[in-house]
């Protein structure tokens, strides 16, 4: 059996079958109150049975058991309608249109050619060295030796004890390593996950902003201070894709007030990981500005 159904036939069917049973209920019930209102006493007064088994039951026009198979099989029809109605139902998750978005989207991120850091400049040269005159008459001094011999009645003295110097500073702490440049552009731009059998990069990029507008308005919430005050706008949030296409740093940078600018960024934390943009076939961390537009209807 291969058909679907929606969630309200299900809903309406089972409530059909809820409202059916409850009045067959009411419906046995009231006959059996007006069967034993007669005077059944008088009717069976006579009657005899074949068997004690037979006349187990006083009164049979109120017997409630001469029912129990027609119920029995009452339940079991109900159970399997219910079974193949849940069986059938299928749910399809509501598909939100960001079309109209689409155009939009690249006009609000900053374009710009990554730069790389420029080599310092040269120092400059040293100063020529200075040519010193030497002079033609050299006096050579004479240097007297003196007489070092140690004899018996010549007292010999001890150098001074020369203190040690103190050992000198540990040498300062290695600098610390520099973060990985956050570019802005790169080669491969990082894209949202679910467009990766795509290999055209023209139509994987729009793929991947259709699936993240997707995910985006399929998960916001209208703030309801920003509903109930009229608050229409753009809330634009700043976050990095790292190497890993994991979601860092996310950051409002501008709100436009009433919760709009928390419930943008609650948004962006819930993001899965997305494929990591690439620059010279390097995996490189990304700054991505997304635009999020808040418009009552």
């Amino acid at each position: 059996m291969d058909f679907e159904i929606s969630g309200s036939l299900v809903l309406l069917v089972s409530i059909l079958i809820i409202v059916l049973t409850v009045s067959l209920i009411f419906i046995v019930k009231a006959v059996y109150n007006k069967r034993s209102g007669s005077n059944l006493t008088a009717k069976h007064a006579n009657t005899t049975f074949s068997s004690p088994l037979e006349g187990r039951n006083k009164y049979p026009e109120v017997d409630t058991f001469s029912l129990g198979t027609t119920f029995r099989n009452y339940g079991i029809l109900a159970s399997v309608i219910l079974m193949i109605l849940a069986f059938s139902w299928t749910k399809y998750e509501k598909v939100i249109d960001v079309s109209g978005l689409l155009g939009t989207l690249d006009e609000e991120i900053e374009m710009e050619t990554p730069r790389t850091a420029e080599p310092p400049p040269p120092p400059p040269p040293p100063p020529p060295p200075v040519i010193q005159e030497v002079p033609d008459d050299i006096s050579v001094e004479t240097v007297i030796q003196q007489d070092q011999s140690i004899e018996e009645e010549t007292q010999v003295v001890a150098p001074p004890v020369i203190e040690k110097a103190a050992p000198p500073p540990p040498p300062p702490p290695p600098p610390k390593e520099v973060e990985d440049e956050i570019f802005k552009v790169v080669e491969d731009q990082p894209a949202f996950p679910g467009c990766e059998d795509v290999s055209d990069k023209a139509e994987k990029k729009k793929c991947a902003e259709t699936k993240m507008l997707q995910f985006i308005y399929s998960n916001i919430k209208y703030p309801p201070i920003a509903r109930e005050n009229g608050v229409e706008g753009t809330v634009y949030v700043k976050f990095v894709v790292e190497k890993d296409g994991s979601i860092t740093a996310p950051e409002i940078v501008r709100d436009i007030g009433a919760g709009c600018g928390d419930e943008a960024l609650r948004v962006v934390q819930l993001m899965p990981k997305w494929e990591p943009g690439k620059q010279r076939g390097r995996a490189v961390r990304v700054q991505f500005n997304l635009p999020v537009k808040y418009k009552l209807e």
